[in-house]
């Protein structure tokens, strides 16, 4: 029993350190994260509160980190416009949590595959969409209107890479992360399983022999 309660805290801190270490600067390419498909899975796997408090203060935590990173090279990450935009993000994040909860760990890979990279989806429909909306940056090409909306969701503002291109790179991360993910999670499910039927299955200890009675077996 003790074992199990320790690879159930375990194996979460392990994805959250994993996923720190993966926001680290240049450790992945431009718009590649594991962000999508951590917060997925935390609502698929994590049970109770730890589903919703383990994975957003990692989130909080590594961004306020990267902010801070940023801001020594002068980017003025702390304005109130890229505030509000990180804000989206965690509404975002809070959605692809409650997708996760209603799948299964049991569920099979590729299903929970394609979870994540619907999650990813979603989290760039609701970014862009967000960012479209309420334009914190005021950019000209976001009018309130349905082309507007068409212009965040595929080519974004002028002087930056067009959003389609970052769609593919969050569909991408979020079906690789989710893969790794839910593979290391089924691989330690299994292994537990196996662990605990082998200990099952294992024969109890022989009692010792009886003593013989004193005097038993002398000769007369």
């Amino acid at each position: 029993m003790l074992r199990l309660v320790k690879g159930k805290y375990i194996l979460p801190l392990a994805l959250m350190v994993v996923f720190a270490l993966s926001r680290i600067p240049g450790m992945l390419p431009q718009n590649f994260s594991a962000a999508y498909a951590l917060a997925f899975c935390a609502g698929v796997y994590f049970s109770g509160g730890m589903a919703w408090w383990l994975p957003l203060t990692t989130l909080v935590l590594t961004d306020l980190g990267l902010n801070f990173y940023y801001y020594q090279f002068g980017f003025d990450v702390f304005q109130f416009s890229n505030l509000i935009s990180q804000l989206f993000n965690y509404v975002a994040y809070v959605c692809l949590i409650l997708l996760g909860r209603g799948f299964r760990p049991s569920s099979s890979f590729l299903r929970l595959l394609s979870g994540g990279i619907v999650g990813a989806l979603l989290f760039y429909l609701i970014t862009n969409t967000a960012s479209w909306f309420f334009n914190p940056f005021q950019n000209p090409e976001y009018t309130r209107t349905l082309n507007g909306w068409i212009t965040a969701l595929t080519v974004g503002t002028s002087g930056w890479p067009e959003t389609w291109k970052f769609l593919w790179r969050t569909l991408l991360s979020g079906g690789i992360f989710t893969g790794l993910f839910v593979g290391a999670m089924k691989w330690t499910t299994a292994s537990e399983s196996a662990r605990e039927k082998e200990l099952a299955n294992a024969p109890a200890d022989q009692p010792d022999e009886k003593e013989a009675p004193e005097g038993a077996g002398e000769k007369a």
